[in-house]
């Protein structure tokens, strides 16, 4: 090929070094936003989104999809291989034919230039061109199964130098989500400490120590890229809020879990029930297990269906009880939720108890549907198959997150 559009194949920069200064960006990036917009910004919004502008799609060569073209060209004596005729010092040019070989490939050109952590002492001239690696061989002999053995040796190197870089790049996309996260808080932290707002945040609620044995729960048997854009903050200033400690919302989780595992395995007693009398049974393992120092009543009722739990005359924690009435009404219960809560990074449950024959239906209805919601903002987890936990947002503002766990049981009807 022999012309200014060359380089050579893996052996130009060190892959290491392009991760660094991706990080370093990342850094800049972070340090760099304001005490305002750290504070306010939905987090996790703000790390898929740094998520997605600094990963690396990797490369990937299709060597399957590969062919060849041909063409001549004017080839220096002094680069001929060693020939009777060749004498040094000569300039004569002769014409030869060129066997092009092009790899259709997708990813970031760059990585092509990079020399992975583990690799292979060999490179070769090549170009890009029309979306695919190219390199020449020389047709010096005239002899098919030579110029096949060289192309397939070429291959075999460009492949496993490929496949190194790969791991490279897949070792720092796997670990991007911690490092930015890790990022984050720490900079968050550092205007917490600043502002020496550390000491206003959480609910003060504690688990009860002396729970007596008859509230004693059955343990359950365990069996075209689209980019992400910046998230936008309009608030300035900011105020703590009160939230509700993550392990304290898990135990409070656990325990409706438990309680409507009992409704399951004795469907007998539980069926002929209303949601005001299941609701009431789930207050009934939840108020003595908890206590709170900011009301004198943890639990609160609201309405028929509602389990709410109250701090300074607002909702840290909501937890609607219905029986399964389709999608529309699920969406619309979630609805409810969101217009309860309005504190930044408050929780909430929806139990759905369902008397359905084909519960199965019922569990993909909610997989599908949840996403559908306007203020839906991700999945988060499956504890099991009937928990499910995820993001939403209160109306007009997604930095307000709410996160919404979604408990299935299936009492069926005698």
């Amino acid at each position: 090929m022999f012309n200014n559009n060359t380089f050579k194949i893996f052996a130009e920069k060190e892959i290491y070094k392009v991760i660094q200064d991706k990080n370093q960006s990342i850094e800049i990036e972070i340090n760099s936003k304001s005490e305002n917009y750290i504070l306010n910004v939905n987090e996790i919004d703000f790390i898929n989104y740094l998520v997605d502008k600094y990963s690396i799609k990797n490369i990937n060569l299709k060597f399957n999809e590969k062919f060849i073209t041909t063409h001549e060209k004017d080839i220096p004596l002094e680069q001929f291989p060693s020939l009777g005729f060749r004498s040094i010092g000569r300039s004569e040019v002769y014409k030869k034919g060129v066997i092009r070989y092009h790899i259709p490939y997708e990813g970031r050109e760059e990585l092509l230039h990079c020399i992975p952590s583990s690799r292979l002492m060999w490179t070769l001239d090549v170009l890009v061109e029309n979306n695919c690696l190219c390199f020449d061989i020389i047709n010096f002999y005239d002899d098919s199964q030579r110029i096949v053995n060289e192309a397939n040796g070429n291959i075999h190197n460009i492949e496993r130098q490929s496949n190194n870089i790969i791991a490279d790049v897949s070792a720092y996309n796997s670990t991007l989500f911690y490092s930015i996260e890790t990022l984050v808080k720490q900079r968050k932290q550092h205007f917490f400490k600043t502002n020496n707002l550390l000491n206003s945040l959480g609910v003060p609620i504690r688990k009860t120590e002396n729970l007596p044995n008859t509230f004693a729960i059955p343990t359950a048997q365990t069996s075209k890229k689209f980019k992400i854009p910046e998230p936008i903050v309009t608030e300035q200033g900011y105020k703590p809020d009160p939230t509700l400690e993550v392990s304290i919302y898990q135990e409070i989780l656990q325990t409706i879990h438990d309680v409507g595992k009992q409704f399951e395995r004795m469907p007998s007693t539980y069926a002929s029930k209303n949601e005001e009398d299941l609701r009431d049974h789930i207050l009934l393992f939840l108020e003595p297990r908890f206590e709170g120092s900011a009301t004198g009543e943890t639990f609160n009722k609201k309405g028929k269906t509602d389990i709410l739990l109250r701090y300074q005359n607002s909702n840290v924690f909501i937890a609607e009880c219905k029986f399964w009435k389709g999608a529309k009404s699920f969406l619309k219960t979630i609805t409810q939720l969101l217009g309860y809560l309005t504190w930044r990074d408050s929780k909430a449950a929806v139990v759905i108890f369902s008397q359905n024959q084909d519960f199965s239906s019922v569990i993909k209805t909610v997989e599908k549907e949840a996403p559908e919601h306007p203020n839906f903002l991700g999945f988060v987890n499956k504890n099991e198959e009937t928990w499910l936990n995820y993001r939403f947002h209160i109306d007009g503002d997604p930095n307000r997150e709410i996160k919404v766990a979604v408990l299935l049981f299936h009492i069926p009807d005698k």
